[in-house]
């Protein structure tokens, strides 16, 4: 007698990545900025897609709804960082900035130095060669501005 061994799947385990999400962010910023903001279809296309099930999704609707609903004001901040016109940044490397400095700005809880380096990985994976060297001066000029109480205990150390 042959006994068939019947394994039973196991729920998969939602993982809660923030570098995974932080990675769909860049590229729903990126998508915004080469097409048009149409945040609801950039949602949803990314909520299809496979990489969505490993991310924090409260930290990817937060940040999209903040980046968008801010983005004027964002852009006029990030332009007082750059050292050379808006229009020849990398879209990548601006889908990076401009939501690092969406959580440099509105969210204190995670420490800027997280942000910077969050940001420095994914542009090592997404942008250009030396474009995360880039993003990390302007990171921290935004940081000094928007986080002076915490920069200034770290500079300190």
């Amino acid at each position: 007698m042959i006994k068939s061994k019947i394994k039973k799947n196991k729920p998969t385990k939602k993982i809660n990545n923030r570098r995974k999400s932080r990675e769909l962010i860049m590229k729903s910023i990126y998508r915004g900025l080469v097409n048009q903001f149409d945040i609801k279809q950039i949602k949803k296309d990314i909520h299809d897609d496979p990489d969505f099930i490993r991310a924090d999704e409260d930290l990817y609707n937060e940040i999209i709804k903040g980046v968008f609903k801010n983005f004027e004001k964002l852009k006029s901040e990030l332009s007082t960082y750059l050292d050379r016109p808006y229009e020849e940044l990398s879209p990548i490397e601006l889908s990076i900035i401009y939501s690092s400095l969406y959580e440099l700005k509105y969210s204190s809880s995670v420490p800027y130095k997280v942000i910077i380096n969050e940001a420095i990985e994914v542009a090592k994976s997404f942008g250009g060669v030396d474009g995360y060297k880039y993003i990390n001066g302007v990171l921290n000029q935004a940081a000094e501005k928007n986080r002076k109480d915490e920069f200034k205990k770290i500079k300190k150390l």
